[in-house]
């Protein structure tokens, strides 16, 4: 069974939610960060059986705007995919909430509670709270690797939207630890989008500053390995040409020579039903390069 209990510092799992699922376990945990100074649920999926030696290979999602890690575990279907991979998925929530964390009233989806952007902030009143790429890296990913056996040297990152823009920025700040990436419908340049414009200038002070986020500007000085990348982009999409940009990255991926597959949909939108239309390739992308031994077809 999962421990509902684990080690490491401050971090206390308790087990909130256990479901079967394509023959594997779907579960839901809260623990107290130590990062955001909160505390932060989060859901895994463990594929079934018992893990390779040396441990599960993981897909970390990343959740868009307004979402909680509850939308693609219900809403995508990716648990046969993973099961059939051997793939464990980690799914954190995208901000830190509860009554003494800003932000639950802002009154605007897109800055706030639910609306992170996967950053370290530096202004008040975010800066306290606010720290979801060290709690993403330093804190839940060594969590789940030593509460449910996965391998920290095989582990790779996707999301939707703004969760897209988390799985490409992270991926490119932090060269080496995660070993695969895509995206579905990602921010690409979001200090070009209004959405990210008004997040960085809240979260970091400018938006000049969310340069060192944004994954267009990031591109142009990578130089950790050259790990393709994979997007995937519905045309029918409402928040195509103002707040995605995808084209702007695809440029910057050109001039940087770094491998990209950008692959538009006709008449596919930003909705869970683009999302679960191509989960299949995304998890069956990650676990080619991450060396995931699954059950076969």
């Amino acid at each position: 069974p999962p421990p509902q209990t684990a080690g490491g510092g401050t971090s206390d799992l308790r087990l909130l939610l256990e479901r079967r699922a394509a023959g594997g376990t779907q579960l839901r945990f809260v623990h107290t960060s130590a990062a955001t100074k909160s505390e932060m649920k989060f859901s895994v999926f463990l594929p079934p059986g018992e893990p390779p030696a040396g441990g599960w290979p993981s897909l970390l999602f990343l959740g868009g705007l307004t979402c909680t890690d509850e939308n693609v575990v219900y809403k995508s279907g990716f648990q046969a995919h993973a099961a059939r991979l051997g793939l464990a998925v980690v799914c954190p929530d995208t901000s830190p909430r509860g009554s003494g964390v800003p932000g639950g009233d802002t009154g605007d989806f897109a800055l706030g509670q639910g609306a992170s952007f996967y950053l370290d902030a530096t202004e008040a009143p975010w800066k306290e709270n606010y720290r979801m790429e060290s709690y993403v890296r330093d804190e839940l990913l060594p969590l789940a690797a030593e509460s449910f056996g996965l391998d920290l040297t095989r582990v790779g990152i996707t999301g939707h939207s703004m969760g897209g823009h988390g799985a490409l920025s992270l991926f490119l700040r932090n060269p080496g630890v995660f070993k695969s990436v895509s995206a579905l419908a990602p921010i690409c340049n979001p200090t070009q989008s209004p959405w990210g414009k008004k997040a960085f200038e809240a979260y970091l002070g400018s938006a000049e500053a969310g340069k060192a986020h944004d994954a267009t500007e990031l591109v142009a000085t990578y130089k950790g390995p050259r790990v393709p990348i994979l997007i995937d982009q519905g045309t029918a999409d409402d928040f195509l040409a103002t707040e995605l940009l995808p084209g702007h990255f695809q440029r910057a991926c050109a001039v940087a020579s770094q491998p990209l597959t950008l692959r538009t949909h006709a008449g596919y939108d930003h909705s869970y039903l683009f999302v679960a239309s191509f989960m299949k390739e995304h998890l069956e992308h990650h676990a080619a390069l991450l060396g995931a031994v699954g059950r076969g077809a």
